[in-house]
């Protein structure tokens, strides 16, 4: 089964900046997009970013736009989110998925991925 491995998250001040890792152990993952996603108790999981399988193109939700910036090297077959500027808000467990398909744009939508990583915590203080 396609695993996902998140690193990176960890306690930060609010303004703080943190970059998350997403591999895809020895697995190249250059034909699909990758999206990141986050969740907290109490609510579902919602859309971050997402990056196209060239990374040519980019998706963002609102309230990370002008934040957060995704990436990606194929080559490691690792996608990256660079967060800043970060708010207690974004507390939350941050985790990445394959594209279920191959399409190519970086759709937003939860259903559209899978072989989800068991996610990195991020946590703002105030």
């Amino acid at each position: 089964q396609v695993r996902l491995v998140e690193s990176g998250g960890g306690l930060v001040q609010t303004g703080g900046s943190l970059r998350l890792s997403c591999l895809h152990p020895g697995r190249n993952f250059n034909s699909y997009a990758v999206g990141w996603f986050r969740q907290t108790p109490g609510k579902e999981r919602e859309f971050v970013a997402a990056i196209s399988f060239s990374g040519a193109e980019t998706s963002y939700a609102d309230f990370v736009t002008d934040r957060f910036t995704i990436s990606r090297d194929n080559t490691k077959n690792t996608a990256y989110l660079q967060m800043t500027n970060l708010r207690p808000e974004d507390t939350a467990l941050y985790r990445c998925a394959r594209q279920r398909f191959g399409f190519t744009t970086p759709t937003e939508g939860l259903s559209d991925y899978a072989y989800w990583g068991q996610g990195t915590q991020v946590t703002v203080s105030s």
